[in-house]
């Protein structure tokens, strides 16, 4: 079920009470980031919107305390130099669940990759959103897992990859639309954002936009030993009259450059589960042309709020077509599809799911391990 189309103010089926939601971050990065961190990002709109419609969220992660929810602290500072090492996500694991074992949670909702190893010994109903690319040792990690976790998609494109995962269902990743400056009026200019990743397209980006005669800004993270190897081997090349790198872009730096930005370029060369910065663009009034890859068709509709296209060579056309793109439709569609409000009342669905199964088993568990009644008793 794709819980994401549940209208955000229906009542719930299941009752209206609170639950004590333990919400486990990465380590990498604070929540919200100061710059990159999409994941982070996502968490905290989630976190918040939760706690607007009535439940004690706790927040477990590294650094500071930058939401509504009780902080409680694995690593100050954030290990950020060391993403990708093992130790650091071990050690947040480690610390995450002693402190769960403290909090009297109705579910925890596990966002950290060594974190579900510990589901089962922790006697309460886990959540994980897969947030990468369900495929090879990912994947079989999660079917390693079993159902001592339950594995929400953050898109249909995302959960067809493995559908005999113990998946919960879908919800799409979502912003704070109201957080995001809407601009009708945009400059001539286009714009990549994210992280220098090969499978990103960067180069795919610069050369459409020189065909299209546009000049294009490249904003992004650019940390790790395989994004800077790629930078220097396909993309510093190409910098020059037209094409300006202009660093990783902070909260602030990130909404001008997408509201100005005549268009975003997304030409992906992998199937991307999502791809939050499209509806962030998207929440700006910026229309997004982007390769038919992954989730893109589930969150860009073609023609309406940019351009969904399956080969690369009609970039550069559909960069010159984006003037015909109302912006306020792309406003919209986030607002109805994608907003925070949205995201969290399809968690909270999740969540309710979630421990109404585990209700259900353990109670099942009990009567299994009752002795047979003598003739005219009933036990349980």
């Amino acid at each position: 079920m794709l819980f994401s189309d549940v209208p955000a103010d229906s009542p719930s089926p299941e009752g209206p009470g609170g639950m004590r939601i333990v919400m486990i971050a990465p380590p990498w990065y604070e929540v919200p980031p100061r710059g990159y961190g999409g994941i982070e990002s996502m968490l905290a709109d989630l976190v918040d919107g939760l706690s607007r419609r009535g439940h004690d969220v706790v927040l477990i992660g590294a650094g500071r305390a930058g939401t509504s929810a009780r902080f409680l602290c694995t690593y100050d500072p954030p290990p950020s130099e060391r993403i990708g090492e093992s130790m650091p996500e071990v050690v947040h694991a480690a610390k995450a669940s002693r402190m769960v074992a403290g909090l009297g949670a109705d579910v925890v909702h596990d966002h950290s990759t060594a974190g579900p190893l510990t589901a089962a010994a922790r006697g309460v109903p886990t959540v994980v959103t897969c947030h990468g690319d369900v495929d090879g040792e990912l994947v079989e990690y999660y079917r390693a897992l079993g159902r001592d976790v339950s594995v929400v998609a953050i898109s249909e494109a995302q959960r067809r990859v493995a559908p005999d995962l113990n998946w919960a269902g879908v919800v799409h990743n979502a912003v704070d639309t109201a957080s995001f400056p809407f601009r009708k009026d945009k400059e001539d200019w286009v714009l990549w954002l994210g992280r220098f990743n090969p499978d990103k397209g960067v180069h795919l980006a610069i050369d459409a936009a020189r065909a299209a005669g546009r000049r294009i800004l490249l904003a992004g993270k650019l940390t790790e030993q395989v994004e800077k190897d790629y930078f220097d081997e396909q993309i510093k090349p190409r910098l020059g009259p037209g094409v300006e790198y202009v660093g990783e872009a902070g909260t602030a730096r990130k909404r001008e450059l997408l509201s100005a930005a005549r268009c975003l370029v997304f030409p992906i060369i992998w199937a991307e589960p999502f791809g939050m910065v499209m509806i962030e663009a998207m929440a700006c009034g910026t229309p997004v042309v982007a390769l038919d890859r992954g989730a893109v068709p589930e969150v860009v509709v073609d023609g309406v709020t940019g351009f969904v296209l399956s080969r690369e060579e009609d970039l550069p056309g559909a960069i010159g077509a984006v003037g015909a793109i109302r912006p306020e439709d792309c406003r919209s569609h986030v607002r109805r599809k994608f907003d925070v409000t949205v995201m969290a009342r399809g968690y909270e669905r999740v969540y309710r799911q979630v421990i109404a199964g585990a209700s259900v088993s353990g109670r099942r568990a009990v009567d299994l391990a009752l002795p047979a009644a003598p003739d005219g008793l009933m036990l349980g």
